[in-house]
C-alpha cells in the first residue's frame, strides 16, 4: 500500500508539469543547510515536497533531525533519507518529505535543527557544556490555496424533503453500550501493551533490514583499493552503519559520542554480549585508525571488518527473533 501511495504521489507531480520551488539557505561554520519546498503555490490536496540538504566539510560529523521533527502540523506521506561522502571528503546528507497540508491559508515550515560535531584538527568539537554545535534553518512560509472559487457562496442550504412516517422507538440500547465500553476499558491496557511490544519488535527487525541493505549498497558501490582516501571513505561509511544500527536496534545514542565514549557506554549495555562488545571494539578501533591515523589496512583486514559486521548483525537479529 505504501508503494502504491508513493507511486500515485509521483504521478500527480509529473502530470502537473514543471513546478517552482521555494528555497532558503543557512550556514554555520563548516556546515551549509538548504531547505526547499515545491510547488511554491500549491492548493489544498496537492502533495508538497520538502527537502533538507546538508553539506559538511571533511572531519565534521553530522546529526540530522529526527524523523518528522517540527512537522507535526503536516501529514507525512513519504520520507527518504540519504547520506554519502563525495570525492573531496565532504559529507552530503538529505531528508526528503512528501507532505499533505491539513488546511488552506498560510502555513510555515518551522526551523529545522541540524547538529554537528567538528572533529577537524585544532577545532572545538562542540560549545562548552554541549554535545554538538547546532544550525537552525530559516522559517519558510507557504501559501496553500483553496480549491473553491473566490466567489463561491459560503451559505449552504440543503433541500428539505418530506418527513417519513413516525416510527415506534425500539428497546433501549444504552445498557449494551455501557457493557461494551466497560469490556473495552478492561481489555485496553492489555491490547496497548501487546501493540507496543509488537511495534518494538518490528522496529528492531527493521533496523536489521536497513543496516543489511546499507552494507550491501556500500559493498556494491566499490571495494576500497590501496588509496588512502578511498579507504577513509569506506571506513567512515562502515562505522556509520554500525552506529546507526546500534541506535535503532538498542536505543544507544552512539552517533553523537566519540568512539572512546561509546565503547565505555557499550560495556554497560545488558543487550550486548561480551563477544559482541569485543567485536565492535576491534571494528570501530580499526575505523578510527583509518580515519585519524592515516592507516591503510590490507585487503584481508577490510574483509575481516565486513565479515565481523555481518556476524554482529546476524547474531543480534537471531537473538531478537528468538525472543519474539
Amino acid at each position: 500500500m505504501r508503494a502504491c501511495g508513493t507511486a500515485l504521489v509521483c504521478a500527480l507531480l509529473c502530470l502537473s508539469g514543471p513546478v517552482q520551488a521555494l528555497e532558503q539557505k543557512s550556514e554555520r561554520g563548516p556546515v551549509t543547510a538548504t531547505v526547499s519546498v515545491e510547488p511554491d503555490a500549491p492548493v489544498i490536496g496537492d502533495p508538497i515536497r520538502l527537502e533538507l540538504r546538508v553539506r559538511a566539510e571533511p572531519g565534521v560529523e553530522l546529526l540530522m533531525p529526527a524523523f518528522g521533527e517540527a512537522l507535526d502540523r503536516f501529514a507525512i506521506v513519504d520520507f527518504v533519507p540519504r547520506q554519502s561522502v563525495d570525492g573531496d571528503g565532504y559529507t552530503l546528507a538529505s531528508q526528503r518529505y512528501t507532505l499533505q497540508p491539513s488546511r488552506s491559508g498560510t502555513l510555515a515550515i518551522p526551523p529545522l535543527a541540524v547538529e554537528f560535531v567538528d572533529r577537524r584538527p585544532g577545532r572545538e568539537p562542540a560549545p562548552a557544556g554541549l554535545d554538538a554545535w547546532e544550525l537552525l534553518t530559516e522559517r519558510l512560509e507557504i501559501e496553500i490555496g483553496s480549491v473553491l472559487p473566490a466567489d463561491a457562496p459560503l451559505d449552504l442550504r440543503p433541500a428539505k424533503g418530506e418527513l417519513g412516517p413516525r416510527t415506534t422507538p425500539g428497546p433501549a440500547l444504552w445498557p449494551f453500550a455501557v457493557a461494551l465500553l466497560a469490556l473495552l476499558a478492561a481489555a485496553a491496557p492489555f491490547a496497548i501493551r501487546a501493540w507496543l511490544a509488537s511495534r518494538a519488535r518490528a522496529l528492531q527487525r527493521s533496523a536489521y533490514q536497513v543496516a543489511s541493505a546499507e552494507l550491501d549498497a556500500l559493498l556494491a558501490s566499490a571495494r576500497p583499493g590501496t588509496d588512502r582516501e578511498e579507504m577513509d571513505r569506506f571506513f567512515v561509511e562502515l562505522s556509520g552503519i554500525v552506529r546507526r544500527y546500534l541506535e535503532n536496534r538498542f536505543a544507544l545514542r552512539s552517533p553523537e559520542l566519540t568512539t572512546e565514549e561509546f565503547l565505555d557506554l557499550m560495556v554497560t549495555s545488558p543487550d550486548l554480549r561480551v563477544a559482541h562488545q569485543r567485536l565492535l571494539r576491534d571494528l570501530l578501533s580499526r575505523a578510527d585508525l583509518v580515519k585519524f591515523a592515516r592507516f591503510v589496512p590490507e585487503a584481508s583486514a577490510v574483509d575481516e571488518s565486513v565479515s565481523s559486521l555481518r556476524v554482529f548483525l546476524d547474531d543480534t537479529r537471531a537473538v531478537e527473533l528468538a525472543r519474539g
